[in-house]
């Protein structure tokens, strides 16, 4: 029973982290923060920091993050608009590469929902295409490359729509 309220408390403070980071979003363009100090303020250790990092400002969410380390080393988060930034989408192919999960897979579509690249359909069909259902393979290791496959190919039509609808 101990395991599961530390758990909880670890998970509490990562959402916490989070928030207090996602609120600095919402009035900046980016967040600029020294690893330590954000440590020292939720006291908690640096790898508490670089797990909230890692785990909720990552690119399948729409973030990008830069990391400086050493003395005057610093994160940098800065939300990214998915619609208007073509490296962006460069960059998603590059996370997904040659295979991906079922989970990381959900969690582009929902950054591409959430910057209003595609519409709640195009997201449910996305997903439904996506999904180990619709996929149907006994091999995971073959599921996670087709679901790559699949995917990417989205991806790269997305970017052929959004550059017809530029011009």
């Amino acid at each position: 029973m101990a395991e599961n309220s530390n758990n909880n408390n670890s998970n509490n403070i990562s959402d916490v982290i989070e928030t207090y980071l996602k609120d600095i979003l919402g009035q900046q363009e980016l967040v600029q923060v020294k690893r330590s100090d954000l440590a020292e303020l939720f006291q908690v250790v640096p790898s508490q920091i670089n797990y909230v990092i890692n785990t909720r400002f990552n690119i399948q969410n729409g973030y990008v993050v830069e990391s400086k380390r050493g003395g005057g080393g610093y994160i940098q988060i800065t939300h990214v608009d998915l619609l208007n930034n073509d490296q962006v989408f460069d960059d998603l192919i590059d996370v997904i590469g040659d295979s991906i999960g079922q989970a990381n897979g959900q969690k582009i579509v929902q950054a591409l929902f959430d910057d209003e690249v595609i519409s709640q359909r195009e997201a449910n069909i996305m997903l439904s295409a996506i999904s180990k259902n619709t996929l149907r393979i006994a091999d995971k290791v073959s599921e996670n490359t087709v679901r790559a496959r699949v995917l990417t190919g989205m991806i790269n039509r997305l970017r052929y729509e959004e550059g017809l609808n530029g011009q």
